[in-house]
């Protein structure tokens, strides 16, 4: 019989309707009964493509025995953590505390009242590797929740103490807001970079989207200095290394969330709307930086593996695609020669070259040995041995393989796909606007500027209610009120649907949710923000997120926002948010550079100089001078197209005059206006050369 989990709408929680673990959903319920019956609570914390909480859950929340164990000593809580940030936020800071480490699955064991006493992450059946088995855990947890309950209960207090204290950070020394502290944060990037395969540190290698943007953007605003050219150096190897390894899908385009290994070639192959959103924007980015065909190729291949393999047909886009298929990690995108073979016949000899396939495989899953000879596909060809050796072009080659691609892409639709999780969540689809919005705008592609608006229109309809924003929508249904990370990364999102479209109702809503967070989200004494709104579930901790993890920073996320409104409707105060983030992060940001990506970036906006573009006229007299600034990477400049000039400060005194204009103002001094899009080129200067 269905357990409780049966009636949610997570994809993750539903996955374990059929447990014989007694799980409850987070809620009153679960605390209540904890109470009424003098029980420890046990908080299981996962997300549908995590590939070893599906070990756990078949290993552990399948086996009756242990089942039983769970349910005589404790009251089980499920939490979908995608579904949930905030509950996993604070209780991964438990898990850290305790064990030093984190990550999921994550179990946590608490009082009735919600304090955590003990954590880890995975546990085996029995004991192994190194690991106390789940059994023995859930005995001697259990024991000493009844011989020693003051020693428990104290601990708890004591660390939901420590909790507390860390998040109410405070201003500390440091620079804050300084040319010297972005120059400095460069120079320790440089310093864990890995000159051969790009990246920074050893293996596992993580794609950093927040660090690559900031790389970018510093090297655009410095180019003639050393280290800005060392910035843009770092981020473009990086961006070369990630597209020809195994973490990018060389068949069909999306990434996979990290590499194993320190040359990007096994994956962990979960596909995440996140990651792929944010990388789309990168590479968007790195194209502009250098016109390498190579980073649009790319956008578009992920982009169009988002709108063919994750789209609802509402507009928006689902969470995540499973790393396991038919119980197997990665099984979907792994090659054997033979495999190779029957698809291609004749071309297999080319693809195994290009791809870099073997009969031994460079994939090996110690769960399963009896699969070997497996291969994640590369694409790092000696492209002159392979003209040698098969008497072709490059471009002869490069044709062959365009075809063998899509041959191998329809055959792998033959396989059993990996599970899909179908909620939409907010803040993530809120990056993935921002992403479809400017690739539209750059690439010139009208179907990413449609998608853009289904999306803003979709989160408009579906998630905004009277003034609140709601975190996740499936099945026609919204839940969980939102977290700062919604309100803010939606909010970007539609200051580049805005710059794409010259709609003012996006940049309006834009302004809505910013009002909103401020209001609702922002810490008055220290001017930074909350994770969760004031009137939210109060759990044991109040979190303040300043450390980008997969994803930027609330924070971080938050000081962006701020000076772009701020530039584009003109309180200096909004812009102002930066200064306070910064400070609560100065004493010890340069210790950790690479967890404030974000910040750094919003830093370098602060620091930038003040530019817009206002470009006046009917959307279709408006595309050649559109077609001008899109070419361009402008990190910081402020990119307004209008049709009336009503609505923004920005266009007071540029009403249209029956021409195509463009305003170019710098630090509140504007040129001539622009008449033609060669004029408006020569305003804009001579874009910065990197390769």
């Amino acid at each position: 019989m269905p357990n409780r989990l049966a009636n949610e709408s997570s994809p993750y929680l539903r996955q374990h309707a059929d447990n014989p673990v007694d799980w409850y959903p987070w809620g009153s319920e679960a605390f209540e009964r904890a109470r009424a019956e003098d029980k420890p609570i046990l908080l299981s914390v996962g997300y549908s493509s995590c590939h070893w909480c599906h070990v756990m859950a078949h290993e552990s929340f399948e086996n009756p025995a242990i089942a039983e164990l769970m349910n005589r000593y404790f009251v089980n809580i499920k939490v979908d953590r995608e579904e949930r940030p905030d509950i996993d936020a604070v209780y991964m800071a438990a898990v850290q505390a305790i064990s030093g480490q984190g990550g999921w699955p994550m179990t946590v064991f608490l009082t009735p009242d919600g304090q955590p006493f003990y954590a880890g992450t995975y546990f085996p059946p029995e004991d192994a590797h190194g690991r106390p088995g789940f059994p023995r855990v859930l005995q001697f947890l259990a024991e000493k929740w009844q011989t020693d309950r003051q020693r428990i209960l104290e601990s708890a207090a004591g660390l939901t103490e420590h909790l507390r204290a860390a998040a109410a950070r405070r201003a500390g020394p440091g620079d804050g807001i300084a040319p010297s502290t972005t120059a400095r944060a460069v120079e320790a990037f440089a310093e864990s970079f890995d000159t051969t395969w790009g990246g920074f540190g050893s293996a596992p290698k993580f794609p950093s989207p927040s660090n690559l943007e900031f790389l970018l953007a510093y090297a655009v605003a410095h180019p003639e200095t050393e280290q800005g050219r060392a910035a843009g150096a770092m981020a473009l190897h990086t961006l070369r290394a990630m597209a020809t390894g195994g973490m990018y899908d060389q068949v069909s385009g999306g990434f996979a969330r990290y590499s194993v290994d320190d040359r990007w070639v096994v994956p962990h192959f979960e596909k995440m709307l996140y990651d792929n959103a944010q990388l789309a924007r990168v590479y968007l980015h790195g194209y502009q930086l250098t016109g390498d065909g190579g980073f649009a190729r790319v956008v578009h291949e992920t982009l169009e593996f988002l709108l063919h393999e994750m789209q609802d047909p509402e507009g928006g886009f689902y969470a995540a695609l499973d790393a396991d298929s038919e119980g197997i990690e990665g099984k979907y995108y792994l090659w054997t020669v033979a495999e190779l073979e029957q698809v291609l016949g004749d071309d297999a000899p080319l693809a195994i070259a290009w791809y870099g396939v073997t009969p031994e495989g460079n994939f090996f899953d110690p769960h399963h040995p009896e699969l070997t000879g497996r291969n994640v596909l590369t694409a790092r060809p000696d492209i002159e041995d392979l003209e040698r050796r098969f008497g072709l072009s490059q471009d002869e080659i490069l044709d062959r393989i365009e075809t063998i691609q899509e041959r191998l892409f329809y055959a792998r639709q033959e396989r059993v796909p990996p599970g899909l999780d179908d909620k939409v969540l907010t803040n993530w689809n809120g990056l993935a606007l921002a992403a479809f919005a400017e690739a539209a705008r750059v690439l010139g592609e009208p179907a990413y500027g449609i998608a853009a608006t289904r999306l803003a229109e979709f989160l408009h309809r579906n998630a905004w209610r009277d003034g609140v924003l709601y975190h996740t929508w499936k099945a026609g249904e919204a839940r969980v009120p939102g977290l700062l990370e919604d309100y803010v990364y939606l909010g970007l999102g539609l200051v580049e649907l805005f710059k794409t479209t010259g709609e003012l109702r996006w940049l309006d809503w834009s302004r809505e949710l910013w009002e909103a967070a401020l209001a609702r989200f922002r810490d008055a004494e220290t001017g930074t923000f909350f994770d969760t709104a004031s009137d939210a579930e109060q759990l044991i901790v109040r979190q303040r997120s300043f450390f980008d993890a997969a994803t930027p920073s609330g924070n971080g996320a938050a000081a962006l926002l701020g000076l772009w409104l701020g530039r584009y409707f003109g309180p200096a105060e909004w812009e102002r948010v930066v200064e306070d983030v910064a400070a609560a992060v100065a004493d010890h940001l340069l210790r950790a550079v690479p967890g404030f990506g974000t910040i750094l970036h919003a830093i370098e906006f602060a620091l930038a100089p003040h530019r817009e573009v206002v470009i006046v006229g009917e959307p279709a007299a408006r595309t050649p001078f559109e077609e001008v600034v899109a070419a361009r990477y402008l990190p910081f400049t402020v990119i307004a197209p209008t049709s009336d000039a009503l609505g923004l400060p920005l266009f007071e005194g540029r009403e249209p005059t029956g021409q195509p204009l463009a305003y170019v103002c710098e630090n509140m001094a504007c040129l001539a206006p622009a008449r033609t899009p060669a004029e408006l080129e020569a305003q804009l200067g001579p874009a910065p050369a990197f390769d």
